[in-house]
C-alpha cells in the first residue's frame, strides 16, 4: 500500500466530538421528526453537499430505526439545499431481526414561505460489527501515489472567496494523474483519485463515509466539462466499517448521453478493505 500520512495527534478530532458531527446532528423534535441547521460550511458555490446532507438524514434514520448503522441508502435531491434551518420527517417502512428500513425527507421553507422538500431518502439499516469476516471479491484499491506527490486545493490557485467552503473541512490529497482539468488539459478518461479525510483528523465512520462518495472535483471536469454537477440520485452501500486512517477515493464515469452522466465511487479504508460503493446520476452542464 502506497505510503500515507495523517494528522498530528494533538490536533487529531475524535468521532462524536468534531465539526462534522456537530453539523450533522439532528435534534429530535417529536417522534420521527427533527430539527437542524444546515450549515454553510459544507456548500459549494452556496448549495449545501449532496454528502452532507446525506449524512444528516443518514443520522436522523439511525435514531428513529431499531438498527443503527447504513447498510444502503438511496436518495433522490428535489430542489437545491441552503444553509439555515430545515426539518427532517422520518418514517418506519418495517423492522426485522438483521434489517430494518425506512424513509426520510428534508424540507426548508422558500422565500415565499412555503415549505419545499429537498432531499428524499429510502433506507435499510443493520449493524456492521454482526457481520462475517469473509470477503471475496475481485475489486482492487485505487494505485495511488504518497500522499506527498499528490496534491490538494491548497496547493492550486486561491478560490474565490465563498465558492468551496466545504474544501477547508476536508484533507484531499488528488492523484496528479487526474487532475490534468486543473491544467486546463483534462484526459477525457473520467476518472478521479484521492486520498481522503476530514482536515480535523476525525476517522471515519458509516456516516462520514456517505459524506466521502460525493466529496471529490466532479469526474465530468476531466471529461472536458466546467462548472456545476448537480446530483439528481445518489446510491451508497456501507459495505464495512473502516478502519482508522486515511481513505483511498476512486471515481468514474464512463458514460456521458443526453446531458447525464453517472459516477461510480469506491472507498477504501488503510487495511485495503472496501468500505462503501456507491453510483450517483448527475447533470451535466454542456454549455
Amino acid at each position: 500500500m502506497p505510503e500515507a500520512a495523517s494528522a498530528p495527534a494533538a490536533t487529531r478530532a475524535v468521532i462524536g466530538d468534531s465539526e462534522f458531527d456537530r453539523d450533522t446532528a439532528v435534534v429530535r423534535r417529536a417522534p420521527g421528526v427533527y430539527d437542524i441547521d444546515l450549515s454553510a460550511g459544507w456548500t459549494i458555490i452556496n448549495a449545501v453537499n449532496g454528502g452532507y446532507l446525506l449524512a444528516v438524514l443518514g443520522r436522523a434514520l439511525a435514531d428513529a430505526l431499531p438498527h443503527s448503522d447504513p447498510f444502503t441508502i438511496s436518495a433522490h435531491y428535489l430542489t437545491a439545499s441552503q444553509p439555515g434551518p430545515a426539518v427532517v420527517r422520518t418514517d418506519v417502512v418495517r423492522t426485522g431481526r438483521t434489517l430494518s428500513t425506512g424513509q426520510a425527507s428534508l424540507f426548508q421553507y422558500d422565500a415565499e414561505g412555503r415549505e419545499v422538500e429537498r432531499i428524499r431518502v429510502l433506507a435499510s439499516y443493520g449493524d456492521l460489527d454482526a457481520l462475517p469476516d469473509d470477503v471475496r471479491t475481485t475489486a482492487k484499491p485505487p494505485a495511488l501515489p504518497p500522499m506527498d506527490q499528490c496534491f490538494g486545493p491548497e496547493d492550486g490557485p486561491a478560490p474565490v472567496s465563498g465558492s468551496s467552503a466545504i474544501a477547508d473541512r476536508l484533507m484531499l490529497k488528488l492523484d496528479p494523474s487526474t487532475l490534468g482539468w486543473a491544467l486546463g488539459a483534462p484526459s477525457g478518461k473520467g476518472e478521479m483519485r484521492s486520498w481522503f479525510g476530514l482536515a480535523d483528523g476525525r476517522d471515519a465512520d458509516p456516516f462520514s463515509l456517505l459524506l466521502t462518495v460525493d466529496a471529490l472535483p466532479p469526474t465530468a471536469f476531466e471529461i472536458g466539462l466546467k462548472g456545476w454537477v448537480p446530483t439528481v440520485e445518489l446510491t451508497v452501500h456501507v459495505r464495512s466499517r473502516p478502519a482508522p486512517g486515511p481513505l483511498r477515493v476512486s471515481i468514474t464515469t464512463r458514460n456521458l448521453a443526453g446531458g447525464f452522466l453517472e459516477e461510480d465511487a469506491e472507498v477504501w479504508d488503510s487495511t485495503d478493505r472496501l468500505v462503501a460503493q456507491s453510483r450517483q446520476l448527475a447533470r451535466a452542464r454542456l454549455s
